[in-house]
């Protein structure tokens, strides 16, 4: 019997995530019992959600110290106890931070694969289709419109003002290194980047959407979902994607000045969502939009751009500097490579 290499949760953070926060452990290869699936890790997802969950409870469950760390995985299928499930099977799970499990075939969705595998824990994975899902079916964007993207160098952000580019909109996205900044304007051709540690960012943001704001796609919360706020049109949108900027802390600040009276007063919606909601008992749903998502790919109007890291030794490292701001795009933890003999077929 082999070894399973997996990252524990040592303890929780009072503060800022470090490294120390983990530990490496190796335990047996798990075998598969009746109507169970064992598993293979190719790649993990790093998200800022992470941190989120140590936070306490959320969507999940709160995360403990002593668990693997939480997260997920696309996988190659090695055994399988399950007539729906083959070895060499890819399937999306969120067994978290291991090289091997053996899991309940209910928590295991197959993946059609198409193009590079990583891209369907990125741009054709749960990042694409909550950008997908948020912008376009909760912000509902029109052509001409001002939108603004908030983290929009990030995994998430970078497809949502993509997306808005494709729908016909005037784009400004918000970044916190000027570097960022001009990769949006440059690479991605957003028609403007402001950077939010800009001493004069509520101004600065204000030149760059003279006309006032549409849709404002929050990943941050913050100062920056505040000062979006107080420049959003009437009857705007805000789409409450996520709050990074307070998840990295024992001591989350507290919302923004003007809800709900601003909220009021410029006729705003303002909506959260949990992306896998959109679909609960409509795959349909989920297909079509992965349909459109690999078609903007395709054509070329959809940059995919992933920030990979190489070996799962190297995702607590790979958390901790993406909230620090270290990533462009989705980060990903490369575990391993091929089982199987079949090459990826080209999208």
């Amino acid at each position: 019997m082999g070894t399973n290499r997996r990252i524990l949760i040592d303890h929780l953070p009072q503060g800022p995530l470090d490294v120390g926060c983990f530990r490496p452990e190796e335990a047996e290869a798990p075998v598969p019992g009746d109507g169970e699936v064992s598993c293979r890790t190719r790649y993990l997802s790093i998200d800022a959600a992470n941190r989120a969950w140590m936070q306490g409870a959320t969507y999940r469950s709160a995360l403990e110290g002593g668990q693997v760390m939480a997260g997920a995985v696309l996988a190659e299928v090695i055994e399988s106890k399950d007539a729906a499930f083959a070895p060499g099977d890819i399937v999306e799970t969120d067994y978290g931070w291991q090289e091997q499990a053996a899991v309940p075939a209910s928590r295991l969705e197959k993946v059609e694969v198409r193009g590079p595998l990583s891209h369907h824990l990125s741009v054709l994975g749960i990042t694409g289709l909550t950008a997908y899902v948020g912008l376009l079916d909760i912000g509902r964007p029109r052509e001409g419109e001002t939108v603004v993207v908030s983290a929009a160098a990030g995994a998430v952000g970078n497809v949502a003002a993509q997306l808005a580019k494709i729908a016909g909109c005037r784009v400004v996205g918000v970044a916190g290194a000027p570097e960022k900044c001009a990769w949006l304007v440059d690479e991605l051709d957003l028609d403007g980047a402001v950077s939010y540690r800009d001493p004069g960012f509520f101004k600065a943001l204000k030149a760059a959407c003279p006309q006032g704001i549409d849709v404002y796609f929050d990943n941050t919360g913050g100062d920056v979902l505040g000062a979006a706020l107080f420049q959003m049109n009437l009857q705007g949108r805000i789409v409450c994607c996520g709050v990074v900027s307070q998840y990295d802390t024992s001591n989350p600040g507290p919302g923004p000045r003007g809800v709900p009276g601003l909220l009021v007063t410029k006729r705003l919606r303002m909506e959260g969502f949990i992306v896998m909601d959109s679909w609960e008992g409509h795959p349909e749903r989920r297909a079509e939009a992965t349909e459109r998502l690999a078609g903007w790919v395709a054509d070329g109007r959809l940059e995919v751009v992933e920030d990979v890291v190489e070996g799962i030794e190297a995702a607590p490292g790979a958390l901790v500097d993406l909230l620090a701001g270290g990533n462009l795009g989705k980060r990903l933890v490369k575990v391993a490579d091929h089982m199987a003999s079949p090459a990826e077929p080209s999208l």
